[in-house]
């Protein structure tokens, strides 16, 4: 066994440790439905607010700035410490939260999206940082399953709040919601979390901290943008990515002169880190495949309501937390990177097994391919996560999971890219070379696909060539998905076979 066992914490501070969990896991809950449940009530907000074209920046805007600021905060949490840094954003979470409720109009409600975002981002780097501070080696897996588990809870539990307050009450309340889990959130952490942090006189980066968010800021911009709002080989593209190279070369000389860099160079140098987080880059690619486009399948092929295909898409968030929680059974004896291989090959095998489904794909099957597939990311995603938070001490450990936090959203971010350009061009070119005898009731662009489909009108000959359309698109999907499974074991043999471990101290 490459690793000894840890001391067991006193019986009081394991109480508090329990108390401490659930308010992370009640934090983590916060982040985790605040999709899922605004998704639901968007035709409300879009009737009371206009604004329908502007209805992707409502999320797109809580991506970008979730996004940009997780290096920021890790960087701060290894400076001030965690607690105050994870209150402060929370207490930013809640305030956007109010203030979306309060919107009247579509730019104001994504103005405060945005504040929102800048709450999240703290949350999310800083929730895993201190699992990581406060449960040994053998006990992250375990806690990282909790956490995991809140996704599975938040991809079931908001669309089905979110149905319930539109249909019951106003879509203000979806925002609303968030005050009393925040409010238990932010008792539980004040009150049983106590840290050790020797406070020194920090010395803040502000012109790196600038600079991430322009160049990070900007690149996803750019991917989220990209082929929607202007086409990929357009001057838009060439102003914007340019505007994220030149930032980021200026980051990258700012960050080698400062004293205390948000990004610092040892981050790239050393292989223990740059594998896995290359490796999280692609599994946050792998992610978006089925998040944006099975329901799409599931409704239009298969016949599902939305809440029949959200539950069958929620099941990747059941295998998730289970694999995370038995990780450590597997990292405590082959090694971190060997169990992120096994994950990575499950992923594979996973998006395979979706490729040689009968066609249409029957539901059953989907959702045991989703298990597996979630099952594979979690024997990925914890002992990478928990491995890299190994090899540093406490000062670095912020920084260090705030930089796989980002590499997962990033990823997350050229999915949605390049899966919507592989999804488009696989359905054109099937209605671009349509039998002629269809030609004439087969719609003219991918956008006039979906209602075809679900307009009742067409014959059923068209319908059914669009519904094998939308079938062999999805299996392009996948097979890129396995592409990219590949890709992750390619950056996993970058990091070295075993981890050097430095001993944990108490948080």
């Amino acid at each position: 066994m490459p690793f000894a066992p840890a001391p067991a914490p006193a019986p009081s501070r394991q109480a508090s440790r329990r108390w401490v969990l659930g308010g992370l896991m009640a934090m983590m809950m916060l982040a985790a439905m605040d999709t899922t449940i605004v998704s639901t009530a968007i035709p409300q907000i879009v009737g009371d607010l206009g604004g329908l074209a502007l209805v992707s920046w409502v999320f797109s805007i809580y991506l970008v700035a979730q996004t940009v600021t997780i290096p920021i905060y890790g960087k701060l949490s290894d400076q001030f410490g965690r607690k105050p840094v994870l209150m402060i954003g929370t207490l930013i979470f809640l305030l956007g939260s109010v203030a979306c409720s309060l919107a009247w109009n579509m730019h104001s409600l994504i103005a405060f999206r945005g504040l929102q975002g800048l709450g999240a981002g703290a949350i999310m780097a800083t929730v895993n940082t201190l699992a990581g501070d406060l449960y040994s080696i053998e006990e992250r897996g375990v806690v990282q399953g909790w956490l995991s588990s809140m996704w599975a809870v938040a991809a079931i539990a908001g669309p089905l709040l979110g149905g319930a307050f539109v249909d019951y009450a106003s879509w203000p309340w979806i925002f609303l919601v968030n005050l009393p889990v925040g409010v238990l959130a932010l008792a539980l952490i004040g009150g049983f979390l106590h840290e050790s942090h020797q406070r020194r006189k920090p010395r803040i980066d502000y012109a790196g901290g600038a600079l991430v968010l322009a160049a990070l800021g900007t690149l996803i911009f750019g991917l989220l943008q990209g082929g929607q709002a202007w086409p990929w080989w357009s001057l838009p593209s060439a102003l914007v990515f340019g505007t994220a190279a030149l930032a980021m070369a200026l980051l990258v000389w700012v960050e080698r002169r400062a004293a205390e860099p948000v990004l610092p160079g040892w981050l790239w140098r050393r292989r223990v880190l740059v594998g896995p987080n290359l490796a999280t880059i692609a599994m946050g690619v792998v992610m978006m495949a089925p998040s944006i486009y099975l329901p799409t399948l599931l409704q239009s092929v298969q016949g599902l309501g939305a809440i029949g295909a959200g539950l069958v898409l929620a099941t990747l968030s059941l295998g998730w937390p289970v694999a995370s929680a038995l990780s450590p059974r597997v990292y405590l004896r082959i090694g971190f990177r060997d169990a992120a291989l096994a994950g990575a090959a499950l992923v594979i095998v996973a998006s395979l097994g979706f490729v040689l489904l009968p066609r249409p794909q029957p539901v059953w099957l989907v959702v045991l391919d989703q298990i597996a597939l979630g099952a594979g990311l979690g024997l990925l995603s914890t002992p990478l996560l928990v491995g890299m938070q190994s090899v540093v001490d406490w000062g670095r450990r912020g920084v260090v999971t705030g930089s796989n936090m980002f590499s997962r959203y990033l990823g997350q971010s050229l999915g949605a890219a390049m899966f919507g350009a592989i999804f488009n061009g696989a359905l054109g070119a099937r209605l671009a070379h349509a039998p002629q005898a269809l030609q004439d009731g087969l719609p003219t662009t991918v956008d006039g696909v979906m209602a075809v489909v679900q307009g009742g009108a067409a014959s059923a000959p068209v319908v059914d060539y669009l519904h094998d359309a939308i079938g062999s698109a999805m299996v392009q999907l996948y097979l890129g998905m396995a592409a990219m499974g590949v890709l992750m074991l390619v950056m996993l043999l970058v990091a070295p076979r075993r981890f050097p471990v430095v001993p944990d101290r108490p948080a």
